[in-house]
C-alpha cells in the first residue's frame, strides 16, 4: 500500500473525532474522544515514522473507525438517559445573590 498522504490522514482524524462525539452516552464519548487524540497525538511524537508503520496506522484506523461507527449507532439505539454532567452543558449559571 502507498503512503497516505497529509489530507487522507487529517479527513480520518476529523472522521474518528466526529464518530467518537456521535455516542450518546457521555461516558463512550468522552473516552473514545480523549482516546482517539491520546493514539494519535502518541503517533505524531513517534521519531520512527517509517512510510511502511504510517500506511499500518492509517489501515489500523480505518478499521478503528468502522468499528466506531457501528459501536456509536448501536449505542444511539441502546442509549440511556443523560446524567447530570450532560443535562446543563452550555447553560450558564445566575447567581441568587446578586
Amino acid at each position: 500500500m502507498s503512503t497516505p498522504s497529509r489530507t487522507s490522514l487529517l479527513h480520518l482524524y476529523g472522521s474518528l473525532l466526529r464518530t467518537s462525539r456521535a455516542f450518546s452516552s457521555y461516558n463512550f464519548r468522552t473516552y473514545f474522544v480523549r482516546r482517539t487524540k491520546r493514539i494519535w497525538r502518541e503517533f505524531q511524537t513517534d521519531t520512527n515514522g517509517s512510510p511502511e508503520r504510517l500506511s499500518q496506522f492509517y489501515v489500523d484506523n480505518i478499521n478503528e473507525l468502522d468499528v466506531l461507527r457501528r459501536a456509536s449507532i448501536v449505542n444511539s439505539i441502546y442509549g440511556g438517559r443523560k446524567l447530570v454532567v450532560e443535562s446543563n452543558q452550555g447553560a450558564t449559571r445566575v447567581r441568587g445573590d446578586t
